[in-house]
This record gives structure tokens, C-alpha cells and sequence, in this order.
């Protein structure tokens, strides 16, 4: 009995120093002003760079003090763009009933095609679905997440895909930096289910998905690396 409680007070001991020692959520980069060679693609006061996906009607999301709220439909930029760095902050909700993919869920459709996912997922371990996820790809080194009600923020580099002879020569690679944590370091990815209609090594627009959820966003732009 009293090896094993030696034992146990051991392992609780690593697993405290552990947790102590692992990089936190911080607001290094919320209210980050996007540099002079930066595309503003929200400045606070409307969705005029924004359509649905049809790419032409004009997008309809609630915009408010700054901020602007899943609507009806998803959303994507009028223009396209290719190798770029991308500062977002969104808003998860507080859903206590719901669970799983019905809590607070949205995406963030990096290129048009590549879902970095939205979600509250708030001191889980993390999955390929959780938030800070490429869906269903990679899941996140560690939980970078605040919890629901607290803003948090994308700092996103993404390289899209090159085509050679009509084929895939290398797949698109994106970092992710999630709070000011790196939980996604220069992966390769895959084309993700429901975006837009370009394909793999093409120019995307930046798409925003309406998943029934009321997540808020705000302060996005984008420094293009072409």
C-alpha cells in the first residue's frame, strides 16, 4: 500500500509539472493591427468585401460594434488569394446543453477548401475535429482554447498547393498559431468537405461556415505573400 501511494504521489507530481510548464492562452495578438502591405477583409463596419457562396449575392450577416455574427448561409471574399499570413479573432458561444460538433461550431475555410475548425473545445484533449483542428486531418500539438465568451485569435501561414503537368506536385501546407500558442507547425493538408468550388492549387477566397451556431468574429486581414 504504501509503494503504490508513493507511486501515485509521483505521477501526480509530474503530471502538476507538467501543466505548470505548458505554454497558456494569451492576448499577444488580440487587437493586432494588420501592417501597411495587409489587406483589411474586416475593418468593424460592414461585409462589403464578404458574398455568399454563390460568389456574387451579397453577404447578410449581422454586423454590430465591430463585431459580425454567423447568419443565414456560409460566407466567403469577393476576391481569392493564394500564399498568405492571416490575422482572425472569433467568439465562441456559451451552449452548456449542447455537445460535441452542435457547441459553438463554425470554420474557417483557409483557401476555400481547407477547414481550420471552430469550436468550443475548451480543456478537452485535443482531436481532429476540436477547435484549432485542420477537420478531420490534424488535430492540434496541445488545446490552445479559451473558454466559450472569451475572444480568441488565428494567426495563420498557408501555402497553397502546386500543380505540375496537371497534378498535385505538393499539397498545401498551413501553421497555425492559436492564442499565441503554435499547434500546428507546417503541415501538409488536404481538401476539406464542404467549401468552395475552386480546386487544390488555385487561388481561394477566405469562406466562413454558418454550422447553425452564433460564433462572432472580427478584426481579419491578411498580408499575401506572393
Amino acid at each position: 500500500m504504501m509503494r503504490r501511494s508513493l507511486a501515485a504521489a509521483l505521477l501526480l507530481t509530474v503530471t502538476v509539472a507538467r501543466s505548470e510548464t505548458a505554454p497558456k492562452p494569451n492576448d499577444e495578438t488580440i487587437g493586432l493591427k494588420p501592417s501597411t502591405d495587409a489587406v483589411v477583409l474586416f475593418d468593424g463596419t460592414n461585409l462589403d468585401g464578404w458574398v455568399k457562396t454563390d460568389g456574387k449575392t451579397p453577404a447578410e450577416w449581422p454586423v454590430k460594434d465591430g463585431i459580425f455574427t454567423v447568419g443565414s448561409g456560409s460566407i466567403q471574399t469577393k476576391k481569392p488569394f493564394g500564399r498568405f499570413q492571416l490575422h482572425l479573432e472569433f467568439n465562441v458561444p456559451y451552449m452548456p446543453d449542447a455537445k460535441g460538433q452542435a457547441r459553438g461550431n463554425s470554420g474557417v475555410y483557409l483557401g476555400g477548401i481547407y477547414e481550420l475548425q471552430v469550436l468550443d473545445s475548451y480543456g478537452l484533449t485535443p482531436q481532429k475535429n476540436d477547435c484549432g483542428a485542420i477537420y478531420n486531418q490534424i488535430a492540434p500539438k496541445v488545446n490552445a482554447c479559451k473558454p466559450p465568451l472569451q475572444w480568441q485569435t488565428y494567426d495563420v501561414t498557408f501555402q497553397r498547393a502546386e500543380i505540375k503537368d496537371g497534378q498535385v506536385a505538393k499539397k498545401a501546407r498551413v501553421t497555425v498559431v492559436h492564442n499565441g500558442i503554435k499547434t500546428i507547425d507546417d503541415a501538409e493538408i488536404s481538401p476539406c468537405p464542404a467549401g468552395a468550388n475552386n480546386k487544390e492549387g488555385e487561388d481561394g477566397p477566405l469562406l466562413l461556415q454558418d454550422h447553425g451556431n452564433r460564433v462572432q468574429y472580427r478584426n481579419i486581414w491578411y498580408k499575401p505573400l506572393d
